[in-house]
């Protein structure tokens, strides 16, 4: 409906441009929205106001100038002229209507499109550190990252899902130490424990597997464990297998894949590190002091310039960073999103700063980031911080195992990822109308619902009678209903063009409330066989969009609750 009149507008502003009404050059930008109050219509256009400066004229007087020229349309009942020149449509049922046939038509499909004609994209996410289980902050970014990919390949776009895997550096070798010293029968309290090791009860898992000599598999490699607790080495790869193996089955559990799988490690063993710092040498922006070497940062917007390797020989972080998403642009990609979380706001400017420095003709700006804010998870009122797995965490398989798959993603998905974030146990376990995950899912069900009882009565849906009947879905109630559904598609691209996904969350809940006050004020099984054909095929394209938009949000759509 919305492009309806947007088409029409744009053939109302030839019109005036041609009669010398607008200047010939004019081609505004024609935004037309739904409105909040019915009374005012269906969707309301401001382009009288935007245009009335430059054609030197009135904004109402405009206004009636573009409904004078507005071409006759079935779709459009009537057009109203309100306050200083806001333009309010009216749109006639049957015209509303037709979306229950397109979503029904399109089925799975509904909502999709082509915009991003096949670009491909990166998306890096979670790149947890393989040193312990999956916390509810890396638990939130696999949401977020997740839901991001799919809206990206809902509109069109060539996804790749990337998990970076800091596997060298410093906290590496702490889990090492900290496997080693369980190995030989430590504890964490005991005075030889290291200074900066791991204390979880996975650290004993590790340990345990280690002295069993198990064979672990780990995306691209399998590890059997030597049995020696003096094998430092050994027992590291040991340990990052290990790990990297149960933050997979962290994943799994939570429904997220991933394309490629990244390690750090690789970027020293192929040489990238010292290729890009040989670059940056070559290029004239680094510089000797204090026995470091230094990136000119500044020069590319950085505060401060950078040490890239330290007096002992060592490179800093942002370096290896630099060097890996080199290689993002050299596989080609062009559009690279990074899903991470709020902590690393500051390493954005940097690494943005040396990519610029390698003058390899990376653009400004690239590559984008999704920063997350922090989660603190409740129950009944008060801060749960501990998981028996983690030891100083909550864990995203915590709070799985506590209120299932689905309720853990919508929660960390539905709200703005650059706000923080409090996860309810108890709301999320709750089966109340205040659980938005049920709230959704119940309207999904209901419909079902709806759908079997009409069999039980020997009145089963008749999708032919159905679409003849579409007019009949006057009252205000399914009006609203129907063009909630109709603004689904662009609620995805716009979803998909900000990279927020909670924007379908909420879509979610609105057409689930425009769905409940329907169900509750209009009577579905009537004898009136068009009308309650009419209104069954109304509850089906409601079904259908509400499992589309669960399906973005990697949620299931159950049909009994």
């Amino acid at each position: 409906m919305k492009e309806t009149i947007v088409a029409l507008l744009e053939d109302a502003l030839d019109s005036l441009r041609q009669q010398g009404v607008l200047p010939a050059d004019l081609a505004p930008t024609i935004k037309v929205d739904p409105t909040r109050d019915k009374a005012h219509g269906d969707y309301a256009t401001n382009l009288a106001l935007m245009l009335a400066k430059p054609a030197d004229r009135k904004p109402r007087e405009l206004a009636e100038a573009l409904v004078g020229a507005l071409p006759e349309s079935a779709a459009v009942s009537r057009v109203e002229i309100a306050g200083p020149g806001f333009v309010n449509f009216f749109a006639a049922t049957d015209a509303a209507a037709q979306v229950v046939r397109q979503v029904l038509d399109a089925g799975d499909a509904f909502g999709r499109s082509l915009t991003g004609q096949g670009q491909k994209v990166q998306v890096e996410f979670v790149s947890a550190n393989p040193t312990g289980p999956l916390h509810v902050g890396h638990g939130r970014g696999a949401a977020i990252g997740d839901c991001i990919c799919r809206l990206l390949e809902a509109t069109g776009f060539e996804v790749t899902r990337e998990f970076y895997y800091n596997d060298a550096g410093a906290q590496i070798s702490n889990l090492a130490l900290s496997v080693q010293a369980r190995a030989k029968g430590l504890d964490h309290e005991d005075e030889g424990w290291p200074a900066d090791g791991y204390r979880g009860g996975y650290i004993i898992d590790v340990a345990n597997a280690y002295l069993d000599g198990e064979t672990v598999h780990a995306d691209d490699r399998h590890v059997t464990a030597s049995g020696d607790p003096d094998d430092l080495a050994a027992i590291q790869e040991f340990a990052v297998a290990y790990l990297r193996r149960e933050q997979d089955l962290d994943l799994k559990a939570f429904g997220v894949h991933f394309d490629v799988y990244f390690l750090e490690s690789s970027l020293y063993r192929d040489g990238k590190v010292e290729a890009a710092v040989e670059r940056l040498i070559e290029k004239g922006h680094t510089y000797e002091q204090d026995g470091a070497l230094w990136l000119r940062t500044t020069d590319f917007g950085d505060d401060k310039d950078r040490v890239m390797r330290k007096t002992d020989g060592q490179y800093t972080y942002f370096l290896p960073d630099v060097a890996y998403h080199l290689d993002k642009w050299q596989r080609g990609f062009t559009t690279v999103i990074n899903e991470q979380g709020a902590d690393h706001h500051s390493t954005v400017t940097r690494v943005r700063a040396g990519l610029q420095a390698l003058e390899a003709g990376i653009p400004k700006g690239w590559p984008d980031y999704v920063l997350h804010q922090m989660v603190m998870v409740t129950r009944s009122g008060v801060e749960v911080k501990l998981s028996k797995r983690a030891g100083s965490y909550v864990t995203v398989r915590d709070l799985i195992d506590e209120v299932g798959r689905d309720a853990t993603r919508f929660f960390l998905a539905a709200r703005r990822a650059d706000s923080q974030l409090t996860f309810d146990i108890d709301l999320a376990r709750s089966q109340s109308n205040d659980n938005p995950v049920y709230y959704v899912q119940y309207a999904h069900a209901r419909v079902c619902s709806m759908l079997r009882k009409a069999e039980a009565e020997e009145t089963p849906f008749d999708h032919a009678l159905a679409m003849q009947s579409l007019g009949r879905l006057e009252e205000d109630q399914e009006k609203a209903l129907l063009n909630r559904l109709a603004r689904f598609p662009e609620a995805v691209e716009h979803a998909a063009a900000a990279r927020e996904p909670q924007q379908i969350a909420q879509y979610l809940l609105d057409l689930a409330a425009d769905f409940h006050t329907c169900y509750n004020a209009v009577k579905v099984m009537v004898e009136d066989d068009e009308l309650r054909n009419a209104r069954l095929a109304l509850g089906l394209a409601t079904r259908q969009v509400l499992r589309n938009g669960l399906e973005l949000m990697g949620v299931g759509a159950p049909e009994e609750m």
